[in-house]
């Protein structure tokens, strides 16, 4: 089995959702030391923005492409691979200004490919990337649960959700830390209930 284990972060090693998803990945390959694990840094290397010349590129068969259409959709074509043969995918996503990482929203546009990982059919969208396991490791600086006044803003795991739901993956675990920029007591009890969360994940074989 292949994990995918992606993070996009900008702090580093202060980032409370590398943190968290380093645990998940931890809990699962201990659990599974059989698993391959694939890393891709969002923040050090991050993945082009959707252009003009990828669109193109991957609007052709392989087979039809010039040299310059495989070079302008070789990574986005290395990201798509890497995520087709993923089993298992932990993504360490925390919220900027009430959604996701621009980085992690570029990872998406390249994962997201009609063909591939979904189709329009006569009964309308059919995700195709049903089977794999999905779990994100979040971090929030406030608190944007279903109780709080500003849960409406909340665009991050919502967003999410609806894209893996797209895909044919909606049942995604989510493993989070709200309030971790409210102060130091707070960050802290939040980080340790989540690596507690994410050190406990079910083994990778028992995934559904």
């Amino acid at each position: 089995m292949n994990l995918l284990h992606i993070d996009s972060s900008i702090l580093g090693d202060h980032s409370v959702s590398r943190t968290i998803s380093a645990a998940a990945v931890a809990s699962l390959t201990a659990a599974d030391p059989t698993l391959k694990v694939v890393r891709r840094d969002l923040s050090a290397q991050p993945p082009p923005h959707l252009t003009g010349e990828i669109f193109a590129a991957r609007a052709i068969d392989p087979s039809q492409r010039t040299p310059d259409h495989d070079r302008a959709a070789a990574e986005a074509d290395a990201i798509l691979d890497e995520f087709l043969a993923a089993d298992v995918v932990v993504i360490g996503a925390p919220m900027y200004n009430f959604g996701i990482p621009s980085q992690l929203k570029a990872w998406i546009d390249h994962i997201v490919v009609g063909g591939k990982t979904f189709r329009y059919g006569p009964n309308g969208v059919e995700g195709l990337a049903g089977g794999k396991r999905i779990i994100l490791a979040s971090a929030r600086g406030g608190f944007y649960g279903p109780e709080s006044p500003v849960a409406g803003l909340q665009h991050q795991e919502s967003y999410l959700r609806g894209i893996f739901a797209f895909l044919g993956a909606p049942e995604i675990e989510v493993v989070g830390a709200e309030g971790v920029n409210i102060g130091p007591e707070q960050r802290q009890a939040s980080l340790d209930a989540a690596v507690n969360a994410a050190s406990g994940l079910a083994p990778a074989l028992q995934a559904a």
